[in-house]
Formats: structure tokens, sequence, C-alpha cells
């Protein structure tokens, strides 16, 4: 099991890292300190599972299941020093909440549990955007896109390894996909794990930062406020 470690105390993450040295078929595939870092790393690291502290600066613990709430893989195991949030925990589908300092037999227990339960999980088939690609026919997982962007009577996908031009429509990809893509503005949707932050320019215009591109697009005051929601921003 491919295992993420996200804590912003340097101690109690190499503490976490030593107690998985000793729990079989367990490997550490990166150590972060705060849930924004391990957001953007996540399709890099592609982890089954997070052992993710609460109170952290910036996007805590909460923020960051809330943003991965419905999602098979990676499963959520809280480590924290706090009881106060265990509801919290089970409402957003973690796999199970682990009180510091965290114990071998219980961090065990936490990690077969959630390898069953990703066992467990059905799977979902693919889902592709198709278009053309210097003439020829291409296609593209839903999962690597980074923006879809209007642009006179094509749709330009862009993705990790460049652009593809799609005839579909943003309406049409919106009502297709309805739970993986939001939109910010008339002519720009998005999935919702690339968007990390906003940021607000002294004119009031607010733009999206988004996971694996220097692309800002702008956020029509309409979609802020759903955007403000998803990102749990007030």
């Amino acid at each position: 099991m491919r295992v993420l470690i996200v804590d912003d105390e340097p101690l109690a993450r190499a503490r976490l890292a030593a107690l998985l040295g000793d729990c079989a078929g367990a490997e550490i595939v990166g150590s972060l300190g705060d849930g924004e870092t391990a957001l953007a790393a996540l399709d890099e690291l592609q982890p089954d599972a997070l052992l993710l502290d609460i109170n952290m600066p910036g996007t805590d613990g909460v923020a960051l299941a809330q943003r991965l709430a419905g999602r098979t893989r990676p499963q959520v195991i809280f480590c924290t020093a706090y009881e106060a949030h265990a509801l919290k925990a089970f409402e957003l589908g973690a796999a199970d909440y682990l009180l510091k300092p965290v114990r071998l037999d219980r961090l065990r227990e936490a990690l077969q549990r959630a390898q069953r339960r990703l066992a467990d999980a059905p799977r979902e088939p693919a889902a592709y955007l198709y278009g053309r690609l210097r003439g020829e026919q291409v296609r593209i997982a839903l999962d690597e896109v980074i923006c879809l962007l209007a642009e006179e009577k094509y749709v330009v996908v862009q993705h990790r390894r460049g652009e593809l031009l799609i005839e579909d429509s943003l309406r049409q990809l919106e009502e297709a996909y309805p739970d993986q893509l939001i939109r910010l503005h008339r002519n720009c949707l998005v999935p919702p794990p690339r968007l990390l932050g906003l940021k607000t320019l002294a004119d009031g215009r607010v733009l999206a930062r988004l996971d694996g591109s220097e692309l800002a697009p702008e956020i029509s005051r309409r979609n802020l406020p759903a955007v403000r929601k998803l990102l749990r921003l007030g």
C-alpha cells in the first residue's frame, strides 16, 4: 500500500514513518507538511492512503478530506491529538481516526481497513474526452484534464501533456460530467481537484490557481460563491 504522510510537525512525520517501517506492505511515497502541497502532489504520488493530521496551517486536514470526499483512492486515515473531529471525519468517509501518539497496532489495523475498502470498491470506468490532434482522432482521460476553455467553435482541453481540440460545447461537457467539472466562467470549466486556491487582483477580479498549470483563469462573480464553497473559503 502506497502511503502519503501529511502533518505540519516534522517529529510527527518522522514517528509515523518509523511506525510504517513495521507495517508489512506499506510503502511511504511522500512526507509533506501541509494540505495544499499534498493536494497538488496526489496525481504524481498516487497514494492509496493518507495519514492526515487535522490542525495544520492553510488547508487543514478536514478541508483536504472534504476535497477528497467521494473518491475511493486515497483512503484517509486521520492522525490527530484531538478527539473533537472524529464524527466529522467519519461523515467525510475516513477509513479510521487515530489519536496521537499513534500506536503500531492501531496503525496496522487502520491500514488493513483502508486496504479492504480499496479491494471492495467497485471499479468505475474511466471517462475520456475525444478530439483531434494534428488531424488524428485521440482521446484524453478526464482525470488528466487541467481545464477546458471555449475558443470560437471549439473547446481547448488543457492537459498535462499539451492541448487537444474537441467539438463538444462547455454546456454539453458540464451536463455530461456534473460531478467532475465546475464552471469558473462562461468560457471555462475545470475539474474540482485542480483547484488549489484563489488570487484576488487589485481591480477586484478573482483568478483561480490550478494544479499543473501557470494558467490562472478568471472566476465570474456568478460562479465565485460555488467555487469558494468548494474550497471552503466562505
